[in-house]
């Protein structure tokens, strides 16, 4: 390979796996079906015929035990592969249960985390199934040889919650075809390490701001990229529904959760600020009125994806020789995050030694600014407004010197965070109005040098989220909820100046409930995906009552 492809194989992130095939729809759910189902598309595929291994075949889950298997790699065809693709299929039995979290885990590597449909209970019973898959084809250095596997998904059955959940999951493996995609061979991490509570996995639980997800690596004396995939699921009383949060000296008044409506991943290396990982909004299938979710869940709510931190300035510190530890907190959260990371590491083929420095870091602590408006605790009906604003830019910047020279890496990221709570709060049954209009919008921009030649990648996201909860007698007999929520990125990759490649994704839903009179639930969800290299994938659905009512696939990249 030439140094400009060793280079600018950092296209991993973006690229290599979105270019080489496009999703193609699955066989279209069945109108009229109460089952659970989504517009998301399945992983991307080459194709060349993969081999399978399975992990588990339906288990069963009906208490808080984990479930351990055995994974080995396929012996029909030995890694590493072209890519590599979970695949699993959940289902809940008919009756009463919660929503519960999901995760499975190799060697303590975490290869999904997602929740669970929640059934319906009698005298309609509805018990639901779904399927997911996450590409892990960068987790392949995990995936080389036999290890320990476990599934996590914690379930109480009693005389109130009557359902078991069951799954069977997989992995398919595709092999390269020897058709000149053989230099993906050198784009997979070389190191594949867990951030878990254990050597076979789970996840770790933060309750306050101090508490930490922390783990210290002896790393090889020649890295040169690293990045950490995280994954911070929302839990508890204050920290589910984070962004319906209030300061704590109004949440009486305003009948909400304490604590205020900000959340933000902190990553750090020995104590030094790394990486900041905002929290996207899930909204589980028992969140805020469970009518919503039946049966289009809400964005990502099956399939959580990780937020991905790249850590290459720290390169060369970390080649160092000495023990380095990597730790993740969680910004004003109170009870509780489950977290979860894994760290990416790169090494330097051509050298067993890289050197280097952080040469620029200012990444500093958020200063969240909280106003209210026109808020009075004593009133009847208590009004106004909270808002919570947060804003920060910050640069990193490290350089490497590798076999083929000095590599300078520079990562300028803008996160911009807004929460506007427009609140009427009666002490009768009078009208009952809480309304939410909240954005996460991401600005990435990382530059590579190496010479006089250069790459950058640009990553832009915006997740928009809005809630509205108004009831004209307080709840005393019914209520009506309106959420929007969106997931949007676009990705560009440019070489010396030169656009070579384009990517953008959007995932968003609508969903409205009139409760008790469930037969006005609606609920829509469009995914929409397309690259410069003219592959693209567009389905949207519909429902209403609680059943599917359209389905809708483009036809073309130019259909959306």
């Amino acid at each position: 390979m030439t140094s400009q492809s060793l280079l600018f194989g950092f296209g991993i992130l973006i690229a290599a796996q979105v270019a080489q095939a496009q999703p193609v729809p699955q066989s279209p759910p069945t109108i009229g079906s109460p089952n659970t189902v989504t517009a998301d598309p399945p992983v991307a595929r080459p194709r060349t015929t993969p081999c399978r291994t399975r992990l588990f075949t339906d288990v069963r889950f009906a208490d808080f035990s984990p479930k351990s298997f055995a994974y080995a790699p396929p012996s029909a065809c030995p890694g590493p592969w072209q890519n590599v693709v979970l695949e699993a299929d959940w289902s809940v039995e008919p009756g009463r249960q919660f929503d519960r979290t999901a995760n499975l885990w190799i060697g303590g590597v975490n290869v999904y985390f997602g929740t669970t449909a929640e059934p319906t209970r009698p005298p309609n019973a509805i018990g639901r199934s779904w399927h997911v898959e996450r590409d892990i084809t960068d987790y392949t250095a995990a995936l080389l040889a036999p290890a320990a596997g476990r599934a996590d998904l914690g379930n109480l059955i009693n005389d109130t919650y009557t359902s078991a959940l069951w799954g069977t999951a997989q992995i398919a493996f595709y092999p390269f075809n020897g058709k000149g995609n053989d230099d993906r061979r050198s784009q997979a991490p070389d190191l594949v390490l867990p951030l878990s509570s254990s050597a076979t996995g789970g996840t770790v639980a933060l309750f306050s701001p101090s508490d930490a997800l922390a783990a210290t690596f002896h790393l090889p004396t020649n890295v040169e990229r690293a990045f950490l995939d995280v994954i911070l699921e929302h839990q508890g009383a204050n920290d589910e529904f984070w962004y319906t949060c209030v300061p704590s000296a109004l949440s009486a008044a305003l009948e909400s959760c304490s604590g205020g409506a900000f959340r933000e991943g902190q990553v750090s290396i020995d104590g030094q600020p790394a990486g900041v990982v905002p929290i996207f909004p899930w909204i589980f299938t028992g969140g805020i009125d469970p009518y919503l979710w039946r049966p289009i869940p809400a964005v990502q709510a099956l399939n959580f994806v990780p937020y991905r931190v790249d850590l290459t300035p720290f390169a060369g510190v970390l080649s160092d020789g000495q023990p380095h530890t990597l730790a993740i907190r969680v910004a004003n959260n109170s009870q509780y995050f489950s977290t979860t990371a894994t760290l990416l590491v790169f090494l330097d083929h051509g050298s067993k030694r890289v050197t280097g420095q952080v040469t620029t870091n200012t990444i500093g602590a958020p200063i969240p600014s909280i106003t209210t408006q026109g808020i009075n605790p004593q009133a009847d009906p208590v009004t106004g407004t909270v808002t919570t604003i947060s804003s920060r830019s910050f640069v990193l910047a490290g350089w490497v010197r590798t076999s083929r020279g000095k590599v300078q890496t520079e990562i300028r990221q803008t996160i911009d965070f807004s929460n506007v709570q427009d609140f009427v709060v009666p002490s009768g049954a009078s009208t009952f109005s809480q309304k939410i209009a909240q954005l996460t919008s991401i600005s990435s921009v990382t530059k590579v040098r190496l010479g006089d030649r250069s790459r950058e990648t640009v990553v832009r996201m915006a997740w928009p989220l809005k809630v509205e909860i108004v009831s004209p007698d307080n709840f005393n007999s019914g209520w009506t909820t309106n959420i929007h929520q969106s997931y949007d990125r676009a990705d560009t990759v440019s070489h010396d100046g030169d656009v070579e490649f384009g990517s953008v994704v959007s995932n968003s839903g609508d969903w409205a409930d009139d409760y008790p009179t469930t037969t006005i639930q609606s609920g829509a969800q469009r995914y929409f995906s397309a690259d410069s290299e003219g592959h693209c994938y567009s389905r949207s659905i519909t429902a209403a009552g609680g059943v599917l009512t359209s389905i809708k696939d483009g036809k073309g990249c130019d259909d959306d």
